[in-house]
C-alpha cells in the first residue's frame, strides 16, 4: 500500500510517500480502505517528536488517528462489520506507528461505527478524534438539559462540534469564544459569539448577568483560556480542558479523549437527524500532507482540514 510516512522526527519534509506492507488483519480487526483522513493538531505533535516520552514509537511511522472509508476485509471475530460498508474510526492504538495516512488501515472493531448516509466520507474522516474529544468533555463536566455552557476555541476542530453536541444534549445556551471574524461561524452553529481576551469574565458577565458566571466550560485552546475558567464556572469541578493537564490543580478535569467505537455512533446519529455537521474547511490530497501540517500548525483553522485518498 501507499503511505505517508517519516523515519525520523522533525518538520514536515520528514514526511514521504511510500510503499509499505499492507496491516495484517486480526480476529477482531476491521481493515479500511481508506477515502478521509482528519487532520488534527496531534498530528504534528507526533511528527515532531513531543508525545514520545508518552507511547511507544516505532518507525517507519505513519501519522493519523482519524479515518474513514470502506471495509476492505474483517477478523473471524467481527460482527457488526462487512466488506463493503463504510465506516469510521478514531483509530489510536496503544503504540504509534500504524497510523491513517495511507490507502489501508486496521482498527479494533471496539473503535468503528457505521458513516450514516447522510455523511459524506469526507466528512466522516473528520469526525472521529474531534468529535469523540467535544463529547467525552461535555460528559466530564456534565453538560445537559437548561445548562448554560461555554466553549473556548469555539471556531475550531473540536470546538465547533462541541458547541452543537451541547445543543444537542439541551443546554439552555451555549457561549463560545472566537475572533470577531468567527462569529458568524459561531452563529450558525447556535451559540452566542464572544471574543477572547484579557476581559472575557467582565464581557461574559455583562452578557449572561446575575452572578456572571456559566454552568460550565470546556477549554480545548489552553493559556489564558484555562486559567481565566475557574472564576467563570460556579463550581470549579465544572470545568476541563483537553489541552493541559494543569488544570487538575484548579479543580477542574482532564480529558484526554479515547477510542469509543459507540460514542461514534451516537456522533454518526446526531449528524443523520440534522443535528450536528462538520465543518470541511479545505481538503488536501493526502500527498500533500505537509501543507495540511503547516495549517494546522498555525492555529487558525476553522472546523476541520480532511486528506482524501483516491
Amino acid at each position: 500500500m501507499r503511505a505517508i510516512a517519516l523515519d525520523e522526527f522533525g518538520d514536515v519534509d520528514v514526511m514521504t510517500l511510500r510503499e509499505l506492507p499492507d496491516p495484517p488483519v486480526g480476529p477482531d480487526t476491521v481493515r479500511i480502505r481508506v477515502k478521509a483522513v482528519g487532520v488534527n493538531p496531534v498530528d504534528h505533535v507526533i511528527r515532531a517528536g513531543y508525545l514520545e516520552g508518552a507511547y511507544p514509537h516505532h518507525f517507519p511511522l505513519i501519522p493519523g488517528w482519524d479515518v474513514a472509508g470502506i471495509v476492505d476485509r474483517v477478523g473471524p471475530a467481527v460482527t457488526r462489520f462487512a466488506p463493503g460498508d463504510e465506516v469510521m474510526a478514531y483509530a489510536r492504538k496503544e503504540s504509534v506507528q500504524a497510523g491513517t495516512y495511507a490507502e489501508l488501515v486496521a482498527v479494533n472493531e471496539r473503535a468503528v461505527a457505521h458513516v450514516p448516509a447522510s455523511m459524506t466520507l469526507v466528512q466522516a474522516g473528520g469526525l472521529p478524534l474531534a468529535g469523540l474529544t467535544a463529547l467525552q468533555a461535555l460528559s466530564a463536566i456534565g453538560v445537559s438539559h437548561g445548562d448554560v455552557v461555554l466553549v473556548h476555541a469555539a471556531a475550531g476542530g473540536v470546538g465547533h462540534l462541541a458547541v452543537q453536541i451541547a445543543r444537542a444534549v439541551g443546554a439552555a445556551r451555549v457561549i463560545g469564544t472566537a475572533s470577531p471574524a468567527n462569529h458568524d461561524f459561531i452563529r450558525s452553529l447556535g451559540a452566542e459569539p464572544i471574543e477572547y481576551g484579557d476581559d472575557l469574565p467582565k464581557r461574559l458577565a455583562d452578557l449572561v448577568g446575575g452572578d456572571g458566571r456559566v454552568d460550565a466550560a470546556a477549554d480545548f485552546h489552553g493559556g489564558e483560556a484555562l486559567t481565566q475558567s475557574p472564576s467563570l464556572v460556579r463550581h470549579p469541578v465544572r470545568h476541563c480542558s483537553v489541552v493541559d493537564a494543569a488544570v487538575k490543580e484548579q479543580g477542574g478535569r482532564y480529558v484526554f479523549v479515547r477510542p469509543d467505537g459507540a460514542e461514534l455512533s451516537t456522533l454518526g446519529a446526531l449528524a443523520a437527524n440534522g443535528r450536528l455537521r462538520v465543518n470541511v474547511s479545505r481538503e488536501f490530497p493526502f500527498t500533500e500532507a505537509a501543507e495540511a501540517h503547516r495549517l494546522i500548525a498555525d492555529g487558525h483553522v476553522k472546523g476541520k482540514l480532511v486528506l482524501t485518498v483516491d
